[in-house]
This record gives C-alpha cells, sequence and structure tokens, in this order.
C-alpha cells in the first residue's frame, strides 16, 4: 500500500490532492463502481497451504533461473508460468493495511486492488483504492503512467507517492516469478540461513536498473522476504501465511520496513482471480 512514512498520515493524505480541492471536500467519498463487502466481517478460512510434491525427475538447482523456474512450478500449484497466467488473468483483492508514520502514530486503511494482467509488469493495468478514515482515494497504473482519482476527478500525485506506488508493483514477488517476460537479468548470491531456514539469494534486476533481492525457501521455494533500496532508504518486506488461491499461492500477509522501521503492515482478507473487471476503472475520465 502507499503510505509515506516520513510524515504523518494526515498530512500525507491532504499532500496527495492538488491545491484545486477545498479542505472541506474530504468529507466526501469516492463513488464506487460496485460495493465493497465489509472487511472487518469475519472471513472464511483459507485451505492451507500444503506443500506441492516436486516434479518428478528434477535435480538439485545451481543456477538462478533453476531456482526461479522451480519457484514459479511451486507457486503455479504445480504448473508452468502459462497457468499462472491464466488463472491470475485479473485480480480483485480486497484487505487492511496499518501504518506507521515517522513519529510512531499510526493509521488504517481498507483498500482493494484491481489488476488487469499483461505481457509485462509495465503495460499491467493496476488501480488500488484506499480507504482511510477521512478520505478516499485510488492511484491508477494504465498505459505505463500513474495518475489519481479523488472523487472521480484525476489529479497528479506527488512524486515521492508515484514512486512508493511504483515500489509495490516493481519490487514484489511479480517481478521475481515473471523474470522473463519482463526481460530481468537473474544473480545468485551466497545462500542464508534466518531463523533456522536455508534460503537462495537471487538478485532480480529489470531493464529499467530496478533491483531486488528475493530469499527463497530451499525448501519450499516460497518467497519469504525481499530487500531493496531506493533514494538512500533500505527496504524489507517479509511474507507470511501462504495460502492457495485458486490453487496457486498467496502470501496473506506482508510486513514491510524501512531502515529497521516498521512502516506497513497488510492483511489480505479476500482475493479472486480470472473474473471480469470493468475496463473503466482504469480510465482517466
Amino acid at each position: 500500500m502507499v503510505s509515506l512514512f516520513r510524515r504523518s498520515p494526515q498530512v500525507v493524505i491532504f499532500a496527495l490532492l492538488t491545491t484545486a480541492f477545498a479542505a472541506g471536500a474530504f468529507a466526501q467519498v469516492i463513488q464506487q463502481q460496485k460495493p465493497i463487502t465489509p472487511l472487518d466481517q469475519p472471513k472464511p478460512a483459507a485451505p492451507k497451504a500444503s506443500p506441492t510434491p516436486a516434479p518428478k525427475g528434477v535435480q538439485k538447482p545451481t543456477t538462478a533461473e533453476d531456482i526461479a523456474e522451480l519457484a514459479i512450478f511451486f507457486f503455479s500449484g504445480g504448473g508452468s508460468r502459462d497457468r499462472l497466467g491464466q488463472i491470475r488473468k485479473t485480480t480483485l483483492e480486497r484487505g487492511r493495511s496499518v501504518f506507521t508514520a515517522a513519529d510512531g502514530t499510526t493509521s488504517s486503511a481498507s483498500y482493494q486492488r484491481f489488476v488487469i494482467r499483461a505481457d509485462t509488469l509495465a503495460k499491467e493495468r493496476i488501480r488500488l483504492d484506499q480507504d482511510f478514515p477521512n478520505a478516499k482515494y485510488a492511484l491508477v497504473q494504465n498505459d505505463e503512467k500513474i495518475y489519481g482519482i479523488y472523487n472521480n476527478t484525476v489529479f497528479t500525485p506527488r512524486e515521492d507517492v508515484v514512486r512508493s506506488f511504483e515500489y509495490q508493483i516493481y519490487h514484489g514477488i511479480e517481478a521475481f516469478l515473471r523474470y522473463k517476460e519482463n526481460d530481468s537479468t537473474l544473480e545468485m548470491q551466497q545462500k542464508e540461513k534466518l531463523l533456522g531456514v536455508d534460503l537462495y539469494v537471487i538478485d532480480v534486476t529489470d531493464k529499467a536498473g530496478r533491483k531486488t533481492r528475493f530469499y527463497v525457501s530451499a525448501k519450499s521455494y516460497r518467497v519469504m522476504m525481499l530487500t531493496y533500496e531506493e533514494d538512500g532508504v533500505k527496504f524489507r518486506r517479509k511474507f507470511y501465511d501462504y495460502n492457495y488461491a485458486q490453487g496457486t499461492l498467496v502470501p496473506f500477509h506482508t510486513v514491510l520496513w524501512a531502515d529497521d522501521k516498521q512502516i506497513e503492515d497488510t492483511e489480505i482478507g479476500t482475493v479472486t482471480f480470472g473474473q471480469k473487471v470493468d475496463e473503466q476503472l482504469f480510465r482517466a475520465s
């Protein structure tokens, strides 16, 4: 989720909007195209992610590409990148995030994320609606551009807000699972052990030079953690509560740190793949 940890949540929300909006407008809300299921209702228990049997005849991986391909196999539920792409051709995700500002204050927001999958992450259509106590707004990536929508009016988000949104897209698990589609390069680093778990360490660098380091379980081939550095800040995101969603692995709980300070804690309530997503959601008018 997008949050600016160097400022208080109230300042961040106010600063996102252009000066054309009056302060009193924050009492209004974005009209939703579809009703949102209340996120505070108990959600049905997701099926536990039992280990997928390893493919027969597979030797111990020796290259970064070997590890990435095995991760794709397990994330797709024992299939291939084609299967993963077919199931996840669209995404509708609902959840809640808690943000911690530099002064220690916290704020929470429910969110909806809509995705229409494309050949590469850069061409992906993504919309993130966030509902804070005093404002609702959306951030959208479409036609390789990022803009904001507030009260059905398009605005230009601040540069740091755009960067934070981009970090979610290009420094996420998809950057690892879709390295081949994105023409990214892989480089294996020395194995590590954290909390008793043996981890492969893989650096993924995309065509724009964005580098993300992935820590992959040597046993389950799940991504347990990733790190990256942007604008002099070292970020670390950990993944928990892996469960199956339509036969594919999804971490339902993630925590993000910036320079060793926790700034975000996100839990997915529901995630659905393959349903029709209205393309009007991604248009600027």
